[in-house]
């Protein structure tokens, strides 16, 4: 009875954390472009801006895994990652112009984004890596987004552009203090042993390895046009300003119950298999968002795919990650995967939306382009050989 108690108490903790470090996103994502705009830069502006902001993906994450598995420990890298991200954020109220903004969002996203390899090791480390306890975490991540893209859509919508950085404040402020409730993971990977570096770089230079990789850069990049400017899309398209939030919304609920079955998918399906359907599924959705974004029953749609274009690509991602790295591996494995899908990828994608978008004029040229991308990722996606892969091997 006690360690079925410690596990629930273990479960709402983690799943606090998740829920404000994507209510960071459910900010960012779809207003920080409307923040940025009202302090008066363009499309172009933006992209750079948002390029920058995506890129600082690369250093974050993999310093912070350096540390983390030079020391076996997870937690205090959270809780500095989240301490410094709520002090730079802080810096918004006080800076104005195009390079100081620049410099204090990077600053930000290095520390934000520093946390999440950390954060996943955590959670998987702390659920046995149980891919159905993981979902189950995880979507308290998504409905953190919900809950926060629908408020800030509304207090936005009523008090103007600036009120992103009193929204962006509480929010920081609940995911640091949230970091104090988390436990540490008992016996995880030892800090004597140093980091085996020859035997993650084989595996990151495995054919299979490098594949997924490229696959998952591409996706990242497809994602641009829609992390960049869906906000304003909407706007110029005429649809009301609370529709940011309930199509956002409608998103992550996908993704809700795309998490909920994960555990069921991975029993029935390879992760191949999963992983190039949702390739599939999200060049799909850019071509009818290209098109199509004037109908509303069909953008409705298009979110409802978000489940396939994240969640299920992410929980599928996760389990591939687990598998082909060693224990003592995880955190690096974790901050290649995000310093260079999320990172390189993400900053690519919302650089060449900038240059695309030409302030709303180039929206359907830049979803195109969004859908070739992801097209190309789920041709690479049928060669990547996962066979080889021995699920024991994780655990060495």
């Amino acid at each position: 009875m006690p360690a079925i108690f410690y596990n629930v108490r273990d479960f709402i903790r983690l799943s606090n954390s998740h829920f404000w470090y994507y209510a960071v996103l459910g900010l960012a994502v779809p207003f920080l472009a409307v923040f940025l705009e009202g302090r008066g830069f363009n499309s172009l502006q933006m992209g750079e801006i948002l390029a920058v902001f995506m890129a600082t993906r690369i250093v974050g994450p993999t310093f912070w895994a350096m540390l983390a598995d030079k020391t076996g420990k997870q937690l205090p890298y959270i809780r500095l990652g989240a301490t410094l991200a709520l002090l730079s954020f802080i810096a918004l109220f006080f800076v104005d112009g195009y390079w100081p903004i620049i410099i204090t969002l990077a600053c930000f996203s290095i520390f934000w984004t520093g946390m999440q390899p950390q954060l996943e090791v955590l959670t998987l480390m702390s659920i046995r890596r149980s891919a159905k306890f993981y979902a189950r975490i995880r979507l308290w991540g998504s409905i953190g987004f919900i809950v926060i893209t629908m408020i800030s859509a509304e207090v936005i919508g009523i008090f103007g552009s600036e009120s992103f950085i009193v929204l962006g404040f509480f929010i920081l402020l609940g995911l640091w203090l949230s970091t104090f409730w988390l436990n540490d993971i008992k016996g995880s990977q030892a800090a004597t042993k140093s980091p085996d570096d020859s035997g993650i770089v084989s595996r990151l230079i495995a054919p299979s390895f490098l594949l997924f990789f490229i696959a998952g850069l591409l996706l990242q990049l497809s994602f641009g046009p829609y992390y960049s400017f869906f906000a304003l899309y909407l706007r110029d398209l005429a649809y009301p300003s609370y529709a940011v939030g309930v199509l956002l919304s409608v998103a992550v609920i996908a993704e809700i119950g795309i998490f909920i079955i994960a555990g069921r998918l991975f029993k029935n399906f390879r992760i191949k298999v999963l992983i190039v359907f949702s390739l599939l599924v999200t060049a799909l959705r850019w071509y009818l968002m290209a098109y199509f974004g004037d109908v509303a029953w069909l953008l409705v749609l298009t979110q409802i795919t978000h489940a396939a274009s994240f969640g299920l690509y992410h929980s599928a991602s996760m389990q591939y990650i687990q598998r082909h790295f060693t224990l003592a591996q995880q955190n690096r494995a974790q901050a290649v995967y995000v310093s260079g899908v999320y990172g390189i990828g993400g900053a690519i994608g919302a650089y060449l939306a900038g240059l695309l978008w030409l302030d709303g004029a180039g929206a359907e040229q830049s979803f195109i382009f969004a859908a070739s991308a992801a097209l190309i990722a789920a041709i690479i996606g049928l060669f990547i050989n996962i066979k080889h892969i021995d699920p024991k091997k994780h655990r060495d």
